[in-house]
């Protein structure tokens, strides 16, 4: 038999062999083999290619979360929570949920529902492909690397059963560029008492913020006893080392591991809350 004619008499018996008991396609099956002269196993899976692409498919569950009115809820409040990990957007969306209800429009309850019960897992694939096409915000912080020797890194935890152990750092309130000058934040905050001190410094000139750390000790209900900062140039600089050296109580002065914000997880959050606006 030719190609033409094995596929015609194929054609034949392949509805026949799909309504058959399984004797009858035992059957039907050696007589297909003998006449066109196939192995067993293929043409099992030649006939059995039909029972497979007729059966009729399993829908599925349908997704809620992929409605655009859950993602665009759900993407408003990442952004304005300065874009979270799903881990942590699931513990906060219940805590934004009503500030977004005042700002943008009342939710209807089964829309509601589906943003409270997202998963940590369901956020993170809901917000991947945003991810992508969402400019992240701008870093300040430029590298400061002269003293990286001199000035060490605090790789253990200081004892804070007294106050006077602060962090500190910096936010720019530039707008959309970090162009020219402009005034920069210095805050402070005690890693006991939670104190915070802010100060406004016209760009990050080494001597005007020693003159702001100056002027915020001043005003310490405590003496300061410990001092650490980021990598950046405006903290590591021979004009702060000095001070530091210098200092009749002589407070520790360290610095954090470079690219581990959580190292100064007190004043990452005070600093979060000074740059926060309203969405």
């Amino acid at each position: 038999m030719n190609r033409q004619e094995k596929q015609a008499y194929y054609e034949a018996i392949r509805k026949r062999y799909k309504q058959s008991s399984r004797q009858e396609k035992s059957r039907i099956l050696d007589e297909f083999c003998t006449v066109c002269g196939y192995q067993r196993k293929y043409a099992i899976r030649k006939l059995g290619q039909l029972l497979k692409t007729t059966a009729r498919r399993n829908p599925g569950r349908i997704s809620v979360y992929n409605q655009t009115a859950v993602i665009n809820v759900i993407r408003t409040i990442w952004l304005a929570t300065d874009q979270m990990c799903g881990k942590r957007l699931v513990a906060a969306i219940p805590e934004w949920l009503p500030h977004y209800e005042r700002v943008h429009q009342v939710l209807k309850p089964d829309l509601r529902q589906h943003v409270l019960s997202a998963s940590a897992a369901t956020l993170d694939r809901l917000l991947k492909p945003i991810r992508v096409t969402t400019v992240k915000g701008m870093s300040g912080t430029k590298p400061g690397t002269l003293l990286k020797d001199h000035i060490p890194i605090r790789t253990g935890f200081w004892d804070v059963s007294v106050p006077g152990f602060m962090e500190a750092d910096t936010v720019a309130h530039c707008g959309n560029s970090l162009a020219g000058d402009f005034v920069w934040s210095l805050t402070l905050t005690d890693i006991l008492t939670g104190w915070t001190e802010c100060r406004a410094t016209w760009n990050k000139g080494s001597a005007g913020v020693v003159k702001q750390i100056k002027a915020i000790e001043q005003a310490l209900p405590f003496t300061l006893r410990g001092f650490d900062c980021d990598n950046g140039s405006e903290f590591l600089n021979y004009h702060l080392l000095r001070y530091f050296t210098e200092h009749p109580e002589k407070p520790q002065f360290k610095r954090s591991r470079p690219y581990k914000k959580n190292d100064n997880a007190h004043i990452e959050l005070e600093t979060c809350g000074a740059m926060r606006f309203a969405y």
